[in-house]
């Protein structure tokens, strides 16, 4: 499964010690360069700590190079819009984001149902067919 993460999940997961969570469900997470520096310059030690293992270890995965850029029908910040982008860049499954603008940004680029788990995120339908995707 391809699961691409915007900086909220991680960071939000990281603060309350429960990153493991992503790893368990989704085995490796991915990260585009916006999301990784804003992850860098989190203010909580023990949280940033976590996410520091998690890149160490393999099972977050930071992007070197930042994905093109997708067609989004509003503006969104540097972190959302790479996230969207690398998950149209890499077909992802799965995409985390649990900021409203960004869901809804997302939406009409990617196609994505969104579903209540833990946390919001957006999942691609059973049916969906990715010849048709943009």
């Amino acid at each position: 499964m391809r699961v691409v993460s915007n900086t909220s999940p991680i960071s939000n997961l990281a603060i309350i010690g429960r990153l493991e969570l992503l790893k368990r469900r989704y085995g490796v997470v991915r990260i585009p360069p916006a999301v990784s520096l804003e992850l860098s310059a989190l203010s909580f030690p023990a949280a940033k700590a976590q996410i520091t293992a998690a890149l160490a270890e393999g099972w977050v995965v930071a992007e070197k190079d930042s994905p093109p850029s997708p067609e989004l029908p509003f503006p969104l910040d540097a972190g959302e819009t790479e996230a969207i982008g690398l998950a149209l860049a890499t077909r992802a499954d799965v995409l985390l984001m649990d900021e409203r603008r960004g869901r809804e940004a997302a939406g009409p680029a990617i196609r994505f149902n969104y579903q209540w788990r833990a946390g919001r995120t957006a999942s691609r339908p059973a049916d969906w067919d990715a010849s048709q995707s943009a």
